[in-house]
């Protein structure tokens, strides 16, 4: 499936109007003066009646088309071993490594199409080998964000054939507690610019900085800059052991970050991970009202859906992820949901 946009970021439209993208235009044919008409006339707007009418029959056909489900984020790797070992002190979300082999029929009954594959950076760093493997293996079905060391300025020579890495797509960036100094401290400004002129799709996640990315976001319109997680960092989502007033104010002021980046045509939002911002069981009804909010102020085609699905696993099957969006957000219409399971991450990643 690819799609062609004319402006990469064009100017946002008002939320609230509905666009029928299926909607067809046709063009009347207006007969001149009061004479009967011409056998020539006569088949000229039979034909373009014709034509016409054919026209509004691809339209419902796209219509009726199966939506396309895109999980914008899952990690796998596999088993460390002396031959491919990972990295020191490396600690992963599942006691089992989380394979090709166990992702694909978790997707096919889910009803998932595609997965865009985050290497897990503290087990593999920098390797994409493995995600690589995924792609070779079902090339239409995975795609990868891949790290860059950011502290390491001489990786920019690599960015300008970055998507030239089979099944690589772009960046993703986790600025965690050792990293979050980068975003000030002049560690990470080489990479603004050369991600932008590379054309190159970033990911990324902060604890609490989100707002940081509004300067980026200003100076570099042409970078295509996608919120994770809503921008609710792990140090800021709720655990057992938080207090009530901690967990209605790190969540919330997050998700006010998010939404103050709206604004900026080139940053879009990943509605994902869910189920480790909800204090409640299935279907978290707690987020409903971040998601709301964040969908109001991105509107559809800058709304992403993903799981982060390892890193909850336990607290809700692949398929209730999926129909979490699908059938308990009333406020999204069908339209809506074409946009947000799939077809939004799919134009912002260039991903054809």
């Amino acid at each position: 499936m690819i799609f062609n946009i004319a402006s990469q970021f064009a100017v946002i439209p008002a939320r609230g109007r509905r666009v029928d993208h299926h909607h067809v235009v046709t063009k009347t044919i207006e007969q001149e003066g009061h004479h009967m008409p011409s056998r020539r006339s006569f088949l000229t707007g039979t034909v373009a009646t014709g034509v016409a009418l054919s026209m509004q029959h691809p339209a419902a056909t796209v219509a009726q088309q199966k939506r396309v489900i895109v999980d914008s984020q899952v990690h796998l790797w596999p088993a460390s071993t002396p031959e491919r070992p990972w990295l020191p002190g490396a600690k992963p979300q599942l006691p089992e490594p989380f394979t090709i082999e166990r992702i694909i029929p978790l997707m096919d009954e889910a009803g998932v199409d595609r997965v865009v594959i985050v290497p897990p950076a503290s087990l593999e760093g920098e390797r994409v080998d493995y995600a690589q493997e995924a792609v070779k293996r079902y090339p239409s079905r995975f795609a990868i964000m891949a790290r860059v060391a950011l502290d390491k300025p001489d990786r920019a020579a690599r960015l300008a054939t970055w998507r030239d890495q089979p099944g690589v797509l772009g960046v993703r960036l986790n600025f965690g507690p050792g990293e979050a100094a980068w975003l000030t401290d002049g560690t990470a400004d080489w990479f603004w610019p050369a991600a932008e002129k590379a054309r190159l799709p970033v990911m990324f996640l902060t604890s609490g900085q989100t707002s940081l990315f509004a300067r980026i976001a200003e100076r570099h319109p042409q970078l295509t800059l996608i919120i994770d997680h809503m921008g609710v960092g792990a140090g800021l989502r709720p655990r057992p052991d938080s207090s009530d007033s901690v967990r209605n104010k790190l969540v919330p002021e997050a998700i006010a970050q998010s939404v103050a980046l709206a604004k900026y045509a080139n940053v879009s939002v990943k509605l994902s991970s869910v189920p480790l911002i909800s204090t409640e069981p299935y279907p978290f009804r707690d987020v409903t009202p971040h998601i709301h909010r964040l969908f109001d102020a991105y509107g559809p085609e800058r709304c992403h859906w993903g799981t982060d699905l390892t890193n909850s696993f336990a607290r809700a099957t692949y398929r209730q992820r999926v129909t979490e969006f699908t059938e308990e957000l009333p406020f999204l219409t069908e339209s809506d949901k074409d946009w947000i399971m799939g077809r939004a991450i799919l134009a912002r990643l260039r991903w054809t």
